[in-house]
């Protein structure tokens, strides 16, 4: 008895991209997930607490210092002599004249009391601390 070989069977040699597609499906997912965390603030900053805190989040320009004092002016990094020009353009440009300082609760005194005349210079019209609810004892 012979093999017979039948004309319709063709040996198949095309690339099944269906598990490229799934990967590349959850690659997306992961990428979409953690794309917030990563875009947030640059360093972690230690609010201090306060019984009176307000929830209501500020508009305009937030500044974060960071214990070292590290300055990061609406997500972007910058030196603390050129703070006055920083805030100073993004005013020039239509960014509300409100500024919320986001500092950690062991930055020196000094440093926030430069960065609010920094601002009160540029032309901010109103300065707030940002700070964390604590409850009430």
């Amino acid at each position: 008895m012979g093999w017979k070989t039948k004309e319709n069977d063709r040996l198949i040699s095309e690339i099944n991209i269906t598990p490229l597609t799934d990967v590349m499906l959850v690659l997306l997912v992961i990428f979409m997930v953690t794309t917030p965390f990563i875009m947030t603030e640059s360093f972690k900053i230690k609010l201090p607490k306060a019984v009176t805190s307000d929830t209501e989040p500020g508009k305009g320009a937030v500044l974060s210092i960071s214990e070292s004092g590290v300055v990061n002016l609406n997500g972007k990094n910058i030196p603390f002599d050129g703070l006055y020009s920083e805030l100073k353009k993004a005013f020039d440009s239509g960014v509300d004249k409100n500024v919320v300082i986001k500092a950690d609760g062991n930055t020196r005194h000094g440093v926030i009391v430069k960065a609010l005349d920094a601002a009160k210079l540029a032309g901010a019209t109103k300065l707030s601390i940002a700070t964390e609810r604590e409850g009430r004892k």
